[in-house]
């Protein structure tokens, strides 16, 4: 085997479930395991069976794999009980065809959690192993707790990993249980480890209580282990696993190691990374390594004239290797060169001496100034600097608006209570004018009803329109000066039939108004990216 062969193993299905508001489906389990075969992780651990119904469904009906090994966690046979007899083992022998099994490595934790002899616990480790080896293709150990018991006894957390080395384990993985042990402690131990197992057979199991999960699961490598157990984006109990979306790529590019991952096969990391928000039914996080969407975005005018020149001035990685793509964001601290980089995004062919870019580079800066913020709205970006070189036409005008709200109560003894909400537009498109009233659940839900009940009446207008599903509404207070004039900042997320996302902001002391300007912008980005010609005049 090439010493520049590391084996990725994903606890994303266990660890990951045990993260603070999270809990898997079956059907969770399953879309994640399929997504992480996509990437060729060398094991995906499935869970613990028998120990809830979620786990037990999945491996009744495990996922077929065409890349990666399915393993079943467990733990070693219970003291006072043969291996040949524990229900257990039993069960890890029947779920899958490799197995992963926890035992203690701390004689603190043997003594005090167990309440049992040192050389007990030994006997448990050698004879789970050994005993498993007849049952399943491949067997590996957990040492929890192995960083603190090396410290605290660095000969009987030895011993504890040969037991199980010796009697068949392919893998001994160094856990740190707590997560408090330091970057360069973990070298030091992994290397003196390395020199009693060898390397090719020793993994690490890093926790995130101080920040140095990555960190640490690196060092170990360097110091010759070539197993990294992890989680994608780093989910897992208390402050996280090991996250093996930035151990990836950082292995990969950056200190040439082989992980089984293809190059094609990087470039989708962002969107699998993007699987599991999407079904924890979260935001992704804008400033994760590599595949955030702050990860290659720049915004200082400084920056981009020299990313402008060379990417490399600020761009450790090439974005597309992960499956991500630069973002030159416009912002109060924009130059000359984030507008016309973000106007070639934008397929907008300008001179670069233009007067007007120049203005358009002022009106950003005033417009953030009175509390708009581009960086988060590309839509309404593009909608201004198209309108600036007199490339966007007007779609519709709105000449007034009135949003009535309205709370009825039933009889005295019935405490139901209702909030209707009631718009009124008054829209001009062409040389029609026209009146709409809608009702909502909400001041903007009713806005947009009304909006939509005219242009959905305009047969060049109703196909994209009919698209626009708003998917996600933000609102921020922003106060100037002494704290009495507050400034409202509303973000809206929009999505279309094709799966498009775009984002819209709007800001006035006006909460209503704020929206209405997010919300047209909405609208008027759609109508613009579908070719739709204006009927206005």
């Amino acid at each position: 085997m090439s010493d520049k062969r590391v084996y990725l193993y994903d606890s994303t299905l266990r660890d990951g479930q045990q993260t603070q508001g999270v809990d898997f489906s079956t059907a969770d389990k399953t879309a994640i395991a399929k997504a992480l075969d996509e990437l060729s992780i060398d094991y995906i651990e499935g869970g613990w069976p028998g120990a809830n119904p979620t786990d037990d469904a999945f491996f009744a009906n495990p996922p077929k794999l065409k890349n990666s090994k399915l393993t079943a966690f467990g733990m070693t046979r219970r003291a006072g009980r043969s291996a040949s007899n524990d229900p257990g083992l039993a069960s890890l022998a029947q779920n899958a065809p490799i197995v992963c099994m926890v035992g203690k490595s701390w004689d603190f934790q043997v003594t005090e959690a167990l309440g049992i002899e040192l050389d007990d616990n030994l006997s448990m480790i050698a004879d789970s192993i050994a005993h498993l080896k007849t049952k399943v293709s491949e067997v590996m150990f957990d040492a929890e707790h192995f960083f603190d018991g090396y410290k605290a006894s660095r000969d009987y957390a030895l011993s504890a990993i040969k037991a199980a080395y010796e009697a068949g384990a392919r893998w001994v993985v160094l856990c740190d249980t707590n997560g408090g042990t330091l970057p360069d402690e973990i070298f030091d131990i992994v290397t003196d480890v390395c020199s009693q197992i060898p390397g090719a057979h020793v993994g690490i199991h890093c926790h995130n209580d101080t920040e140095n999960a990555v960190a640490n699961s690196l060092a170990a490598v360097r110091a010759g282990a070539r197993q990294v157990q992890g989680t994608l984006n780093g989910l897992g109990e208390r402050c996280g696993n090991a996250n093996l979306i930035s151990i990836i790529p950082t292995l990969m590019l950056k200190m040439g190691f082989d992980v089984g991952v293809s190059k094609d096969q990087l470039t989708q990391l962002r969107r699998i990374s993007h699987i599991l928000d999407e079904r924890l039914n979260r935001e992704p996080t804008r400033q994760a390594a590599y595949v955030g969407d702050s990860a290659f975005a720049h915004k200082g005018g400084l920056h981009v004239s020299a990313v402008e020149k060379n990417p490399a001035c600020y761009e450790h990685v090439e974005p597309e290797l992960v499956g991500n793509q630069r973002h030159i964001l416009v912002s109060d601290q924009a130059g000359r060169s984030n507008i016309l980089a973000r106007f070639r995004e934008i397929g907008v062919d300008v001179d670069p001496k233009s007067e007007a870019v120049g203005k358009l580079v002022e009106n950003v800066k005033q417009r953030e100034f009175d509390g708009y913020a581009y960086d988060g709205a590309e839509a309404s970006f593009e909608l201004l600097a198209r309108k600036a070189m007199g490339e966007l036409d007007r779609y519709f005008r709105v000449t007034s608006f009135r949003v009535i709200d309205e709370r009825r109560w039933g009889d005295e003894q019935d405490d139901q209570v209702i909030t209707m909400s009631e718009a009124t537009v008054k829209v001009v498109v062409g040389d029609d004018q026209f009146m709409s009233v809608a009702e909502g659940n909400g001041p903007v839900n009713a806005l947009d009803a009304a909006l939509r009940k005219v242009l959905l009446t305009v047969p060049e207008y109703r196909d994209a329109v009919e698209q626009i599903e708003l998917i996600d509404y933000k609102v921020r207070i922003i106060t100037r000066g002494d704290g009495t004039r507050a400034v409202t900042r509303v973000m809206i997320e929009s999505r279309d039939a094709e799966g498009n996302n775009w984002a819209t902001v709007g800001v006035s002391t006006n909460i209503i108004e704020a929206s209405y300007n997010a919300l047209r912008d909405s609208i008027t980005y759609k109508l613009f990216k579908s070719g739709v010609r204006s009927q206005h005049g």
